[in-house]
């Protein structure tokens, strides 16, 4: 279908995405001037930032592209969710925006054509709008890819589930507003789903909060940390939801000197408020490839990045660390900047000390490439592009200790993969409110 016929297909939508264009611009102004002046006066922005503009892929990132895309071509279920973890029949929604990400990726970067687009986002959405809720109120935080089924972690079936996770549903409203934004004919189909939530319990005081199941009770407990609070926050934000709190940086900012470098970190205390503060490079890389970053969140993603390079420039030892599936017990682990007290912390789900695992993240070393392109970056890529299988797609990463590859292979590596090299292509993913989204044109259309 044409881009004009999706116009006026879509013309009563336009005052709905014009509101939601006035709301984001309103909060994120709010979030900007909130910004404490000491914090200000301390953070002298960082005049060394690299910037790039948009260019055609070349042959190699083509290629690259393509090996991302492979993982999906071999997980995809005939349900139209694809699996976290290959081969493995279960999904969060984390990982199902993941797919969704990368298959608008795959789409745009003419990996598939419209037909195979169109059949994979309407199956997918389908089921989207079918899945059993938590409470009857928001998705589980885990789904059987097969049956649609909510489960456990380990894909065994719980009837009633096991709470949800206030951050993936943000995270899922990434590809939601792309799709209203760009294909309009999916408004329907996303409004299917979203009209079956009450956001109401995951949002209060303008915070968001996940739910877990104690004593088979539910409880309600406040989600995110520095970087994925204010990740979250924004596409919730641009659905038009109160997230003023959960977008404000600054609440429980602590500057911690790492590799010589003040690097942003949560104050919470993780033995009273039962959350680790990681510090990874996910977060603040999704914020860059997907709304392009604000003035703060270009600061911070900047020093993330320059401990991990500081640190390559003391040991010889490339980083590019964050959260990552790897493949033997405990099957999970954070390689963090900073987490719970400590530097360069590796810690499992439960905290316990990981650090024989800690690894070059596949999917960190192409988004800080894709964001920065720098010469460290490129050094980071000169390893991560060796690893993959041709039939697989991408692997997790490297373990620094064991020197040898992490061979698990995921959704969220690869659609990060894929999302990243989109962004060397045509910028930021989620162009909401600029000159090129539809309502504008729309309006240049009438004058």
């Amino acid at each position: 279908m044409s881009f004009r016929k999706n116009l006026l297909h879509a013309r009563h939508h336009f005052v709905f995405l014009l509101g939601l264009t006035v709301a984001f611009g309103f909060v994120f102004t709010i979030e900007q001037q909130e910004f404490r002046d000491d914090l200000v006066t301390h953070l002298i922005y960082s005049p060394d930032i690299p910037s790039n503009e948009p260019r055609p892929l070349n042959q190699a990132e083509r290629q690259w592209a393509l090996t991302a895309w492979q993982y999906f071509e071999n997980n995809t279920q005939p349900s139209g969710l694809v699996n976290s973890v290959n081969d493995y029949p279960s999904t969060t929604l984390w990982d199902t925006s993941s797919y969704l990400m990368a298959l608008i990726a795959a789409s745009k970067l003419d990996i598939i054509n419209e037909t195979e687009f169109n059949q994979r986002m309407s199956a997918a959405l389908a089921s989207l709008a079918q899945l059993p809720l938590f409470d009857e109120q928001l998705p589980n935080k885990a789904y059987d890819t097969r049956s649609l089924a909510m489960v456990n972690y380990d894909n065994t079936p719980n009837e009633r589930g096991i709470g949800w996770s206030a951050i993936d549903i943000g995270r899922l409203l990434v590809p939601f507003n792309i799709l209203v934004w760009e294909y309009p004919t999916y408004t329907h189909q996303v409004n299917r789903v979203l009209s079956r939530w009450d956001l109401d319990p995951m949002l209060q005081e303008s915070l968001l909060y996940g739910a877990t199941v104690e004593q088979e009770q539910t409880l309600y407990v406040q989600e995110g940390r520095i970087g994925y609070e204010e990740y979250a926050g924004k596409s919730l934000n641009l659905m038009g939801k109160d997230v003023a709190q959960a977008l404000r940086y600054t609440d429980f900012l602590i500057l911690k000197e790492i590799e010589g470098v003040e690097v942003p970190t949560d104050s919470r205390d993780p033995k009273r408020f039962k959350a680790h503060n990681y510090v990874v490079s996910e977060s603040y890389i999704l914020d860059g490839l997907e709304f392009g970053w604000d003035k703060i969140s270009h600061e911070f993603a900047w020093r993330v990045y320059s401990a991990q390079k500081s640190r390559y420039d003391r040991t010889g030892t490339l980083t590019a660390v964050s959260e990552d599936n790897i493949d033997r017990a405990p099957y999970f682990v954070y390689n963090t900047v900073f987490a719970d007290g400590k530097a360069w912390n590796a810690i499992s789900d439960s905290g316990e000390d990981a650090s024989e695992f800690r690894t070059l993240s596949t999917k960190a070393a192409f988004g800080w490439y894709a964001l920065y392109r720098d010469p460290y970056s490129l050094k980071l890529m000169d390893k991560a592009s060796t690893l993959f299988n041709p039939e697989k797609g991408w692997y997790s990463g490297f373990y620094e200790t064991l020197n040898e590859t992490n061979k698990a292979l995921t959704a969220n590596t690869n659609g990060i993969i894929l999302e990243s090299l989109l962004y060397i292509e045509q910028g930021p993913l989620l162009r909401a409110g600029t000159q090129s989204d539809p309502v504008r044109l729309a309006q240049k259309e009438s004058l």
